[in-house]
């Protein structure tokens, strides 16, 4: 494909897209020129498909087929951000946001909005995007997105994610362009350096000066560029959404990326639990490589790259760079020493760069945009945006994208919709199994890489888990440390003994079992564990128990030496108590005690015996008078 060719797909779909950016009275006279007065994008990511996506679709193009409603076009897109809301369906030029959508609700969005001169169906729309006074907002002005920034998630949603003509109107390949002619290999690095990209899997190393440790000997030896797409961390989904949405935004990434070190050869290793972020990378190398954006001599230039899938089976260890590429090479999944590092020594023994795939996302932008661009979002040391992957007790689960040096406060009051139930903010887990607690002291720091290590959490791949009053710290650390014990690769004695040990102390201590002592010696473990384990799985496994020792010592103060857990979660610590003036003895709690545990006589009250009970919370469950607590 030439760039002329490439040009002339992007104006014939360029206008039919701004329809998606331009809402209101400028989309609306768009929409005019594109021959659709309407375009209806549905989510086809994993959570809206989980949720019946595919059914609205279907419903969808059967009831415009019976209106004969040839000039509304349905588009199926990726994640638009807000996965508990799904299915979801956005019609523009409006801009309005349907939520939980269901077949029946597809009838009547036919029937009252998509018919020519019709209004959208309040009922139906997303609640924020409804006002008091019955105004109506699109979707970049509800509180959710009203303060995001959409860099890597800017096509998310708004492209139809296996059509490569979509993503060339938004600027698709473009800078690949730019890179093969009009800048050297060292330019293309340079830029790099100078926006200060770090890397979003982790660890934040700067993009472009990975980059330039592998450059040297361009044409002598083989090199590799590798897309860590094995995204591992509970709750964490930022990735398969980049892939699920703008599955070229990676591919054009990589071969930027391949053109400046000199490699020819790229592999995007996936997680197969992700079939739809397969699918579409599938369809996306094969259209790349249709047009010739992939392959031989692209662009008539004598560079050429092409990319291959490879399949990871779900071991949370291939996460890491090496173990990553021994996993590519067809053997066990283990760790290596380092040095050397990749950059020198990694895929098949080849100097080779790992990005993952939020990284590469914000690529092509910056070559587009230049440095200066991304370099003037975020803080001194943390540039541009990050993605995060919002749950736990919070609102408004999903995705978001905002600056770094937003704080946790914007995120989790005004963009993440503040804490279901009236209840109070107690922390937030950032990292996954690898990071840590963020508490609500902290509420008001700005995030970015350095300020969360300061304060004992980490970045990580982005995964931001939300904890209310009724979360119990010393459960949390015991749920993240189970997650990477049965994670360990075994390779190495400190992580695969060490951690099982540590988790070992926790149930102690949520037993009632513990002892001072064994608080000792799991600061003891904690800290051997970071220092002698081989990769970033072991060394950072104890993060979380670290992190909530550190901020909420009283919680695991309370087990040790109370014997009680303080947010009555750790059942071997709770006591059931029946009020005697509230209880009216209907015998229900008895009835339906699975042990027994409850005596007293009809119309009188009753007793629990707390050496009987199991602590299951069945009767707190069926006590219709709240005559019942936990304590």
């Amino acid at each position: 494909m030439t760039i002329e060719q490439l040009n002339k797909i992007r104006e014939e779909k360029h206008e039919l897209l701004m329809v998606r950016k331009l809402v209101k009275e400028e989309g609306e006279k768009l929409a005019a020129n594109t021959g659709y007065r309407k375009q209806v994008l549905i989510c086809g990511g994993t959570g809206c498909t989980s949720s019946g996506s595919k059914e609205i679709i279907s419903a969808l193009e059967g009831e415009l087929e019976k209106k004969g409603l040839k000039d509304v076009l349905v588009v199926k897109t990726g994640c638009f951000g807000l996965c508990a809301l799904g299915p979801i369906m956005i019609v523009y030029p409006e801009g309005t946001f349907y939520s939980q959508m269901t077949p029946e609700h597809v009838v009547t969005v036919c029937d009252q909005h998509l018919i020519e001169g019709g209004e959208p169906v309040k009922d139906l729309l997303y609640a924020d995007s409804v006002l008091e006074d019955g105004t109506i907002l699109p979707l970049s002005e509800t509180p959710f997105y009203k303060k995001q920034k959409r860099v890597a998630l800017r096509n998310c949603g708004v492209i139809a994610a296996e059509d490569i003509d979509e993503a060339i109107a938004l600027d698709a390949y473009q800078a690949l362009y730019k890179c093969l002619t009009e800048m050297t290999p060292d330019e293309v690095i340079q830029v790099m350096i100078d926006s200060g990209l770090r890397g979003r899997g982790g660890a934040g190393f700067p993009t472009g000066l990975k980059w330039k440790f592998a450059c040297s000997r361009r044409g002598e030896v083989q090199k590799f560029v590798c897309c860590n797409a094995d995204e591992g961390d509970p709750g964490a989904f930022m990735d398969r959404s980049i892939l699920e949405g703008d599955p070229h935004v990676v591919l054009e990434a990589m071969a930027i990326a391949g053109y400046a070190i000199g490699s020819n050869q790229g592999y995007i290793y996936v997680r197969a639990e992700y079939p739809i972020a397969v699918q579409r990378l599938n369809i996306a190398i094969a259209q790349a490589r249709e047009y010739g954006l992939l392959g031989e001599n692209i662009f008539g230039t004598d560079f050429s790259f092409d990319i291959e899938l490879r399949l990871g089976s779900g071991a949370f260890v291939c996460g890491e760079e090496t173990a990553l590429m021994t996993s590519i090479e067809g053997k066990r999944g283990e760790p290596r020493p380092r040095p050397p590092f990749p950059a020198v020594k990694g895929l098949f023994g080849q100097p080779t760069i790992l990005n993952n795939v939020e990284t590469w996302a914000n690529i092509p932008q910056i070559i587009t945009k230049g440095a200066d661009w991304f370099a003037s979002m975020g803080t001194e040391k943390s540039k541009g945006t990050k993605v995060f992957a919002l749950g736990g007790k919070i609102n408004n689960t999903g995705l978001v994208e905002v600056e770094m040096g937003t704080t946790l406060r914007e995120i989790v009051e005004e963009i993440g919709g503040g804490v279901p139930n009236g209840k109070k903010f107690k922390a937030a887990q950032t990292g996954g199994p690898s990071g840590g607690c963020i508490a609500a002291d902290n509420l008001d720091v700005p995030i970015d890489y350095d300020n969360l290590i300061a304060i004992g959490s980490m970045m990580g791949s982005g995964g931001l888990i939300v904890m209310d009053e009724d979360n119990c710290m010393v459960d949390i650390a015991k749920f993240f440390l189970n997650f990477t014990v049965d994670e360990s690769c075994g390779k190495c004695t400190a992580c695969r003994i060490g951690t099982k040990r540590l988790f070992e102390i926790l149930e102690k201590i949520t037993q009632g079992e513990a002892t001072m002592e064994d608080l000792e010696k799991m600061e003891y473990l904690c800290d051997k564990i970071k220092k002698n384990s081989l990769c970033a799985l072991g060394q950072t496994a104890p993060n979380p128990v670290v992190s909530t020792y550190k901020c909420f010592k009283d919680e695991y103060l309370a087990h040790v030496q109370d014997k009680k857990c303080p947010s009555g979660i750790c059942k071997a610590l709770l006591e059931f108590w029946i009020d005697p003036e509230k209880c009216k003895g209907c015998t229900l709690c008895a009835r339906n005690c699975p042990v027994n545990a409850i005596s007293g006589n009809v119309k009188e009250p009753h007793v629990i015996d707390n050496n009987v009970c199991i602590g299951c919370g069945t009767c707190l469950a069926n006590c219709k008078f709240g005559a019942i607590t936990k304590r």
